[in-house]
Order: structure tokens, then sequence, then C-alpha cells
């Protein structure tokens, strides 16, 4: 069976963001106000093929620890559609 598998990878929260702050930054000078933080990250969609869904989260895991997401500077989150 084919798993559509949604991957979110943002930085620590920890971290500073340039990217988030840049954009922050670009919304005020828009005049967008109450704007208090941006973060950017990754939205990334893997078409697996697997026995089950626990297997497919297991290589959608696996493949973003080996390739899609630094750990020293990156959480990342996945969900199964």
């Amino acid at each position: 069976m084919t798993y559509t598998v949604q991957i979110k990878v943002m930085p620590l929260k920890e971290l500073l963001d340039p990217q988030g702050k840049a954009i922050a930054g670009g919304l005020q000078n828009l005049g967008l106000s109450g704007i208090e933080d941006v973060r950017v990250g990754k939205n990334i969609t893997l078409q697996i093929n697997a026995d089950s869904s626990g297997q497919a989260e297991q290589i959608a895991e696996e493949a973003t620890k080996k390739l899609l997401a630094n750990p020293v500077m990156e959480y990342f989150e996945i969900a199964i559609n």
C-alpha cells in the first residue's frame, strides 16, 4: 500500500532563525502589526510503499534522520495521511 507522509522540519526553538527574523521585519515594514515571531522550516511530502502505516513511519523517520533534517539544528514531526 502507498502512504502519503508529511514531514515538518523546523529550527530548534533555542536557536536563532535568521530567515524568520528577515520575514518578520519585512511584514512589519509592510505595516502588518501583531506578528510577534516567525519561524521558517520545510514541509516534505513522501509517497512511501509499505506493508503498514507503522512501517511507512519507520521509513520516513530513517530518511529524515539520515538526510532530511539536521538534529543539531532542527526537529521534525511526521504525520501519515
